[in-house]
């Protein structure tokens, strides 16, 4: 007896163990979204051709039928999903069952079953699946993506903003150097992520309505004198998509490639804060919120381990892994087409999928983390040897040669501590006033303009 299919025994960890962070995408990326997008294609299609009067053997459609050709969108659910599958069964053909669906659901009204012919004029299975796919990549993006990397930058710019003023000892190859802020490193990822996230709501999203290899043959046989590339040109942009401007019989997936690329730079973006938050984690700097009941350990009953992070590194580089590929296949194909980009298309989906269960982990690894105060201090006091830096900068433009090479001699492999850089800088020949700031300084007050830097991130919100 074969296994019934449910979130236990899908193969892909999308639709199984991560079934709860994918919902969203499921009814704009699953096949059930592509028959339904293919859907809205057809009837777009026959509206547009109703409402040319070029097309002068199809009368505009009545508000009735427009409204009854609407209602087939609103009520197109999975049930009426699976009779396109069922029709498929017999066609072995895709997109011709989304046709004859459509048929079926005409018949019986009157108007639009006598232009029954113009469902699918003109048009090869591209011109139906290019303009499916691109409103899958456009909702995907803008309902669905785009909300969800926002959460994590207001997330991020959260503590940037909290943590604006709060020292931290810098580390340059893993080694103690220079103070920042906690905030200022956060804001960083920030104003990053703000400028890609950007790009990628700015990738243009094209289609073709241009017949069997791109040039409207079939088109201007029926209707020599229509403007059909000025027909294909309102009705694509009516979809809120671009026209691509000349194509075989693929729309040639550049602009899928610019969109995978963009999200692939976000994605390399949050995968280096990942990294860097579970060393802070690791070094202390960040505590996380014990959740009741979780377990961190299966002997260790102490350990509350970085999962969150661990999870959105690992989902990151799959969906970078699937999109790099995706961008990299679809837009090759042999002559006018052929067939590889069909079952890569299918995919599009997955890439995007991974990195939703990414944006969700490090959400939920954001909230749980809680700056130590304690342990940030406590590794400032520890590096007095930081502020040789300061020093040296100091002697230089005092005129006191050799400077950098005496405070190398003085502190590199050795530990520093208050006193030892205070009686350094007393023996110093410069003059008081110098001697005294410096002598006043800590690690925690040389950060530069670190809190300014952090601050500003209220004020460049994307």
């Amino acid at each position: 007896m074969a296994m019934q299919l449910t979130a236990l025994s899908a193969i892909s960890p999308i639709d199984g163990r991560y079934a709860d962070k994918t919902w969203d995408l499921r009814e704009i990326c699953s096949e059930y979204g592509l028959i339904r997008y293919r859907l809205i294609v057809e009837i777009r299609w026959l509206q547009a051709l109703a409402a040319e009067p070029e097309v002068d053997d199809i009368e505009p459609l009545s508000q009735a039928a427009t409204d009854y050709l609407e209602s087939v969108i609103a009520d197109f659910d999975i049930g009426e999903g699976q009779q396109v599958k069922s029709i498929e069964d017999t066609t072995n053909h895709d997109v011709k069952a989304v046709e004859y669906y459509l048929r079926n659901k005409i018949k019986n009204f009157e108007e639009i079953a006598h232009v029954n012919e113009f469902i699918h004029f003109g048009c090869t299975s591209e011109d139906i699946n290019n303009l499916a796919y691109a409103q899958m990549l456009r909702d995907a993006r803008d309902d669905n993506l785009l909300p969800a990397i926002d959460r994590v930058i207001e997330a991020i710019a959260a503590i940037s903003e909290s943590e604006a003023d709060t020292p931290m000892l810098s580390r340059t190859h893993g080694q103690s150097a220079s103070p920042t802020t906690l905030g200022k490193e956060m804001a960083v990822f920030v104003q990053r992520l703000r400028r890609q996230r950007a790009l990628l709501a700015e990738v243009t999203i094209f289609g073709k309505m241009n017949g069997a290899v791109g040039n409207y043959n079939a088109h201007l046989a029926a209707y020599p004198n229509a403007d059909w590339p000025g027909i294909a040109t309102r009705f694509i942009r009516g979809m809120n998509l671009e026209v691509s401007p000349a194509t075989t019989q693929i729309e040639p997936h550049d602009f899928i490639a610019e969109f995978f690329h963009a999200l692939i730079r976000i994605n390399t973006v949050l995968l280096d804060f990942a990294k860097d938050v579970w060393g802070y984690i690791s070094v202390g700097y960040f505590k996380q919120a014990t959740v009741e009941g979780e377990v961190g350990s299966s002997t260790m009953p102490h350990k509350v381990n970085p999962i969150d992070f661990e999870n959105a590194e690992g989902n990151l580089g799959l969906a970078n892994a699937i999109m790099d590929h995706l961008a990299a296949k679809l837009p090759i194909s042999r002559w006018q087409r052929d067939l590889t980009d069909s079952t890569v298309l299918r995919n599009l989906g997955v890439g995007l999928a991974h990195g939703g269960v990414a944006y969700a982990s490090l959400l939920k690894g954001i909230n749980k983390l809680e700056p130590n105060a304690d342990r940030l201090d406590a590794d400032l006091e520890d590096n007095w040897i930081v502020l040789a830096e300061a020093v040296q900068t100091v002697m230089r433009i005092r005129g006191i040669s050799g400077a950098y090479e005496q405070l190398k001699a003085l502190t590199r492999g050795k530990v520093i501590d208050a006193d030892a850089m205070r009686e350094f800088i007393e023996s110093l020949d410069i003059p008081a006033d110098d001697k005294a700031r410096l002598k006043a300084m800590r690690p925690q007050d040389y950060v530069g303009n670190a809190p300014e830097q952090a601050h500003a991130v209220r004020g460049t919100r994307g």
